[in-house]
């Protein structure tokens, strides 16, 4: 039988279980980096560190989880503060990576092509337009939720999201003959 996230949280809690916390991070990793990775423009390095520095505040914080929203809403919450200090940090978003897209890239396949245009076209957003589109279209969360994490006013996330998703769809318009 697999131990739901808040059983896990609870175990963390009682008997500072770290095994429990591993298993959290193990659920949650890819997801949370991917979000990092979008946010700071496929800088891979940049969005490991920021990944490591969410969960090691996540588990410094972890009594401040109040079961109110999903484990994972509150992770994204972590990752997206800890991304707003580096940006501040550094008073600039980081480029995209063009070496790396380019390894990632897969010219022979329609998908790896689209794959690339559309990491390229979301790249080309304002940042709080695609962090709602990431959020809300790529990683599966409910508006509400994204009003959660970004901190922000449930409409002015659908107004992101739609806006976001309109200048993609835009951008994207010479996939829709092929």
């Amino acid at each position: 039988m697999s131990l739901t996230d808040a059983d896990l949280v609870a175990r963390v809690l009682v008997d500072d279980d770290q095994h429990a916390f591993a298993e959290l991070v193990r659920r949650h990793q890819s997801v949370v980096r991917g979000l990092l990775r979008q946010l700071v423009r496929s800088d891979v390095t940049l969005a490991d560190d920021l990944a490591q520095e969410t969960f090691i505040r996540a588990y410094k914080n972890i009594r401040s989880f109040r079961g109110e929203a999903k484990f994972s809403t509150w992770l994204y919450r972590i990752g997206y503060n800890v991304f707003r200090e580096e940006a501040r940090r550094r008073k600039e978003l980081v480029g995209i990576d063009e070496t790396q897209l380019e390894t990632q890239r897969d010219p022979s396949t329609v998908d790896a092509a689209l794959r690339h245009d559309l990491a390229h076209a979301l790249q080309t957003l304002p940042v709080h337009e695609r962090t709602a589109v990431v959020l809300c279209c790529q990683n599966g969360l409910s508006h509400d939720e994204a009003s959660r994490v970004l901190d922000i006013p449930l409409g002015t996330v659908k107004t992101n999201v739609l806006r976001g998703r309109e200048k993609l769809k835009k951008l994207l318009a010479a996939w829709e003959t092929k």
